[in-house]
């Protein structure tokens, strides 16, 4: 499918938050903006590991906790949910759920001075909550439309604005982050319209479990083969990260 957001193994190789997306005790582990098709990076500068992640003890714990979650809480209960909801029903809550949060994509573009991503992303929520019937559908990606999502969040604002990335940051429950991506997370969080709308935490938690669970489901088997092909999975992982947010940024 092409609606692939966030899973927790496989965005901690590519990136987001969604993104990602984003309250900070959230479920979801990971975040990814890779497109559809796109070969993960293997060859990263020598000098990545030294000058990004000096907290890798710290890191790798944490990575092995979520990776533990994931295969022994999230990915199980995404099974079952695959079993019980049909895979169309999968992308329409998916569909939704960006579409609800397109207001940090859009204000985004906007501070990076990517005028017609900001148009396109104001076209394609107009477009997917009237004709997609309030954003289930994805028309505006469609013809006659064509309107491909700018995948734009603060933390590559802040990067563009030559804010660098600092360390490397893995914290439970969360994607991959560096301490500049961390400041975006969370700011990409606080303009998440759903904040607004559903003030109860406990009520926002239950709609980011099931956001989680849903791209969960449709990214089941999505990295499989190279986490079980990759000996120094963290480390490759955390370069592939790396790699694709100095990527996007540049962009």
């Amino acid at each position: 499918r092409d609606s692939v957001r966030q899973t927790p193994q496989t965005a901690q190789a590519a990136a987001t938050t969604t993104a990602t997306d984003t309250d900070g005790m959230t479920l979801k582990l990971v975040q990814t903006q890779r497109a559809p098709g796109e070969k993960l990076p293997t060859s990263p500068p020598a000098d990545f590991e030294e000058e990004y992640d000096p907290w890798e003890p710290f890191n790798e714990s944490m990575f092995e906790f979520n990776r533990a979650l994931d295969r022994w809480v999230l990915k199980p209960v995404a099974k079952g949910y695959r079993k019980v909801v049909p895979d169309q029903v999968e992308e329409w809550i998916d569909n939704g759920f960006t579409n609800i949060s397109f207001v940090p994509r859009f204000i985004n573009c906007v501070l990076q001075g990517k005028f017609p991503g900001a148009g396109r992303e104001l076209a394609r929520f107009v477009l997917n909550s009237t004709l997609g019937i309030g954003g289930l559908g994805d028309v505006a990606k469609r013809e006659p439309f064509n309107l491909q999502p700018c995948k734009e969040d603060t933390g590559q604002t802040l990067g563009v604005w030559g804010i660098g990335p600092g360390p490397y940051l893995i914290l439970p429950f969360l994607p991959p982050l560096t301490v500049r991506d961390a400041v975006g997370y969370f700011a990409d969080g606080a303009m998440d319209p759903l904040s607004y709308f559903i003030p109860f935490v406990w009520d926002r938690l239950g709609m980011k479990a099931g956001d989680t669970v849903n791209n969960r489901a449709l990214n089941i088997d999505l990295f499989q083969g190279f986490e079980e092909a990759t000996v120094e999975l963290y480390s490759a992982l955390r370069n592939a990260y790396l790699q694709r947010r100095h990527k996007v940024i540049s962009e």
